[in-house]
Order: structure tokens, then sequence, then C-alpha cells
């Protein structure tokens, strides 16, 4: 995978992410959970693409994600002359596009389930990512318990519960990694930023996720990052 560093030449960077393949348009990597969904996705059933990070918080981030997408957010998945936007749209064409790679669970139920999931996770819990935003260089165990926050996590650790116990094996959230585990991948990160206590099965799940190698590829990364977004670290909990 090329990682292509978005400067001035925004024309240039473009003319590149239209050639023949898949290009992710993608924010700070310690900060963006969005784009970590799909990029994790890509990543993990190896899926080829070009990768173009453009750089959050900045004077010039809006016209350069205003280069690819008029949605004016990442992630932003160009597919030669074609733009998809948004997490879960990206996913589905993924999915679509490279069927035999199994991106979803083949089973039917699990995979109704898993879509379900996945589209709780990408319209709600809105507590959980005001009081605890992804930042993945911070740790700020106790942090971000507000009420809405508290009850984002008992939610979430239902559907967890569920999951592994009947589908996943208590392996991934469907036995296999999978667009679901992707999804909820910025979870994780958030619950061991903030030192959230979970049950012993899903802290276990949260080491799986973590060890498994696209995500802890995402990591490393995101802890080489020397840039800030001053906005998105204004948005931690005191």
């Amino acid at each position: 995978m090329q990682t292509t560093e978005l400067d001035p030449s925004l024309t240039q960077a473009l003319a590149a992410a239209r050639k023949p393949g898949l290009t992710l348009i993608i924010g700070n990597k310690n900060y963006s959970s969005w784009s970590m969904r799909p990029w994790l996705a890509m990543t993990a059933f190896g899926i080829p693409f070009q990768e173009v990070r453009v750089l959050l918080d900045r004077e010039e981030t809006a016209a350069a994600i205003a280069a690819y997408s008029a949605c004016g957010r990442v992630p932003v998945l160009v597919a030669g002359e074609m733009t998809i936007w948004d997490s879960l749209s990206i996913c589905e064409y993924l999915a679509e596009q490279f069927q035999e790679k199994h991106l979803w669970p083949q089973d039917v139920a699990a995979r109704a389930t898993a879509r379900s999931i996945c589209a709780e996770m990408h319209s709600g819990f809105g507590g959980l990512r005001t009081a605890m935003s992804m930042n993945l260089r911070a740790s700020l165990p106790g942090r971000g318990r507000s009420a809405a926050a508290q009850a984002d996590i008992g939610r979430i650790s239902e559907i967890w519960e569920e999951c592994l116990s009947r589908f996943g094996h208590h392996q991934f959230l469907f036995g296999d990694f999978s667009i679901a585990d992707a999804y909820f991948a910025p979870v994780v990160m958030r619950f061991h930023t903030y030192g959230v206590t979970l049950a012993p099965a899903l802290n276990a799940y949260c080491e799986r996720v973590r060890a498994h190698p696209a995500v802890a590829r995402w990591v490393e990364e995101a802890l080489a990052e020397t840039e800030t977004a001053p906005r998105h670290d204004a948005a931690l909990p005191d």
C-alpha cells in the first residue's frame, strides 16, 4: 500500500487518485475513527489500495477533502471515476466487489445481525463519541464517564456478548474477522484509552482485536504520527 501526503498540489493528488485501482482518503490515524473502519476492512482482507492522508484541523483541510468529495468528510473511496463516501457505504461497496473474500459473515442470520449492529454503530452511540473522542496517543483512564457514555458502554457490551456467544465462538464477533469487527475496532481503542472496565470475555475480545495485524498496523502508524489536530484534542474530556 502506497501512502501519499496531500499538500498544496490538490489537482495532482486528485489525478493520481483517479488512476485505475482504489484510493482511500483518510484523516489522521490517531483521531479518525471513521477512516479506521474501511482502512481495516481493506487491509485485513488484502484488498490493494493507495492511501491519501488529509491532515485534520488545518486551513487546507476542507479544500483537500473537497477535491475528492463534496460531502466534506473522510473517509472517501475513489474507484476509477466513481467516488464512494461514508464508511458504511464504502464497506458495502467492498463487500460487493470482493465477494470471494467474505467481508460479511456467510451465514444469513449472522450476516443480517452483523449489518444490524454496524448500522446501530453507524447511527448511534453519540454519548460515547462525545465523551470519549478517539485519540490513540492519549491515556485517560476513568475519564469520559458521562451518563450517556455509560449507557452506550452497556449497550455495546450487550451486543458483543450476544454476538460472541451466538456466532463468534468466542473469537471475533462472527467467528472470523469481518466488517463488524472493523466497525467496532475504534470502540475497542476508545475503551483502551479511557480504561473502560469490561467483563473478562469482552476484555479478551478487545485484546484479540488489538492484536489483529491490521489493527496493530493502524495503531503503530497512528502512534508514529507527529501532527496534531487542535479541535480534536480540545474535544478530550478534562
